[in-house]
């Protein structure tokens, strides 16, 4: 395994590979991962590589030391959050980059939680495709205690994961609450005992790694096309089915009538 992060900056976006498997790990130790504004554009730095980088086949979002990240760093806020021009570039030019960089990921992206995922750490989570939480951790975006709304481009993933409602009812209401009930809201894939999130989590990797990689990008790529009502042109339906002609297509249904496990290359 290689690791690559910049330890210059307060709180870093650590960045391991493995394999095909990409591990990026939000680290502020006595913060409980509260996301610095370094932090923020490491994120969307860190994906913005991977996301070129087709040899990636799962990418594995965490946090660091128990606990996945306690929302943005609140005491940058009075420099960083002062009158409207900077606001507006914080909430701009500094998360959306980052979530932007999350959602657009080709590449199947699980988000692994532990304790505390709050405010921007579960507006990150809910760009991800699966959110595997431990059963102790602790969800909410408490932000009406600092009097300002949630801001467009991060409502927007909540808005999509569980709907107009719920999102409204989470922001005016400010609770932190468990995942149990982040299960049944819709805001999680699973809940799992904390014991075995990290086994959990490999087993999902293991999962997805196992899969035709091209056939999981088409997966990802459509069903975000699929939320617009605009109906699929015939040049798109044409784009889609050229995965006929791949390898991972023939070797898949070679493999299942010859009763053996595929070896899918990405071709």
């Amino acid at each position: 395994m290689t690791q690559v992060n910049d330890p210059a900056q307060p709180g870093e976006v650590k960045l391991e590979r493995q394999g095909a498997v990409a591990w990026v790990t939000l680290s502020l130790p006595g913060r409980l991962n509260a996301i610095s504004i370094a932090m923020w554009h490491q994120l969307a730095e860190r994906f913005a590589a991977l996301n070129q980088d087709d040899s990636v086949r799962c990418i594995v979002l965490r946090g660091d030391g128990g606990n996945f990240a306690a929302g943005a760093d609140i005491r940058e806020f009075p420099a960083a959050r002062a009158d409207f021009a900077s606001v507006v570039h914080y909430h701009r030019q500094v998360l959306a980059p980052a979530l932007h960089a999350v959602a657009a990921c080709p590449h199947p992206v699980i988000a692994s939680i532990a304790g505390v995922c709050v405010g921007g750490g579960l507006e990150l989570a809910s760009q991800c495709d699966l959110r595997i939480a431990a059963a102790d951790s602790r969800f909410g975006v408490p932000i009406n205690r600092l009097g300002f709304p949630l801001a467009p481009d991060e409502m927007r993933g909540m808005i999509d994961l569980i709907g107009r409602a719920a999102t409204v009812a989470l922001l005016l209401e400010g609770r932190v609450f468990d995942a149990a009930e982040a299960l049944r809201m819709g805001l999680l894939t699973r809940v799992v005992d904390p014991a075995d999130l990290d086994a959990q989590t490999q087993a999902a990797v293991a999962r997805i790694v196992a899969g035709a990689p091209a056939a999981a990008r088409l997966n990802k790529r459509y069903a975000r096309r699929l939320t617009d009502a605009t109906p699929l042109s015939d040049a798109e339906y044409n784009e889609f089915f050229q995965y006929a002609e791949s390898r991972d297509h023939h070797e898949g249904v070679r493999a299942f009538l010859a009763g053996t496990t595929p070896t899918f290359t990405g071709d």
